[in-house]
């Protein structure tokens, strides 16, 4: 039997400006289900507007072979961005097309994706955890991350490495 969705100490940020676009109503979870029980419940290959597809987008194109922990991380850091007042574009789908920040857009677009893979319905079940903030990440207000593989030689902050990402703000 479906409960409250469970909330955490944050204060949960507003939706990106687009996102105004009728939602789904927010799916109900079990208080304390771990991740993965979360992920199986909201598993599916729709998304209910064009910004959670661009966020289960931005998780797919960007983690989909991470632990869900991993791919909720990448999640969280563009909802972050299009929370950031100013300093990101205000969308999942603005944040994803911002020039030079995600290396699998091309010319506004992304790659096919099989919609009907398990890995696109953990991207999508991850997306709305994210817009719904129904699970804390790891990485908190992080904004940037990268794969292990590569060293930026950023200056900013890091937050935390989870799968096989570093994350900072």
């Amino acid at each position: 039997e479906p409960l409250e969705v469970r909330t955490s100490k944050r204060r949960r940020p507003a939706r990106p400006a687009a996102a105004a676009v009728p939602q789904a109503e927010e799916p109900p979870v079990t208080r304390g289900a771990t991740l993965a029980e979360t992920v199986a419940k909201l598993r599916t290959s729709e998304t209910a507007s064009r910004e959670l597809e661009c966020l289960a987008a931005g998780v797919y194109f960007e983690s989909k072979s991470e632990p869900l922990a991993g791919q909720l991380a990448v999640g969280q850091v563009i909802a972050n961005r299009a929370n950031s007042k100013g300093r990101f574009p205000s969308t999942y789908c603005g944040v994803l097309m911002q020039r030079g920040q995600f290396s699998f857009i091309r010319g506004g677009r992304w790659p096919a994706v099989n919609k009907s893979g398990l890995q696109w319905k953990n991207a999508v079940a991850i997306a709305r955890i994210v817009d719904h903030d129904l699970h804390d990440s790891s990485v908190g207000k992080a904004l940037f991350f990268h794969a292990k593989r590569v060293s930026p030689g950023w200056r900013l902050t890091r937050v935390a490495s989870v799968g096989n990402h570093v994350f900072y703000r």
